[in-house]
């Protein structure tokens, strides 16, 4: 699956699947910048938030104004939990059997880090 990340030219900023065939990002959800405590976070929500539940919809790819050259390893976890309500692990367990290891906590997307140049 080709997720893309990209602002398009309403100036919402959007996560998605691409479609090549149609030509459009699939399962489309909306990156909204929060500010908090520590930081700016993101949030990940339905593009039709607050009537749609669910991510899904399409949008076509000619209402694209930008494409971000790389989509950061992060966000696209975080999509595709939000997408399939199923937590992606980024742990394995170690030690003997039976022994379970502490999950690691969640990390916090510094969203100013995308937008600086390397």
């Amino acid at each position: 699956m080709d997720v893309k990340f990209v602002k398009l030219v309403s100036g919402d900023t959007v996560i998605g699947t691409y479609n090549e065939i149609k030509n459009v990002l699939e399962d489309v959800a909306l990156i909204q910048v929060v500010p908090g405590s520590a930081g700016i976070q993101i949030a990940i929500l339905p593009f039709g938030f607050p009537f749609e539940e669910k991510i899904g919809g399409e949008i076509s790819m000619d209402k694209v104004l930008f494409e971000y050259s790389n989509v950061p390893e992060d966000l696209k976890s975080k999509y595709f939990e939000a997408k399939s309500n199923i937590k992606i692990s980024t742990t394995m367990p170690t030690g003997s059997l039976g022994e379970t290891a502490k999950p690691k906590e969640d990390k916090v997307i510094d969203i100013e880090s995308l937008f600086k140049k390397p």
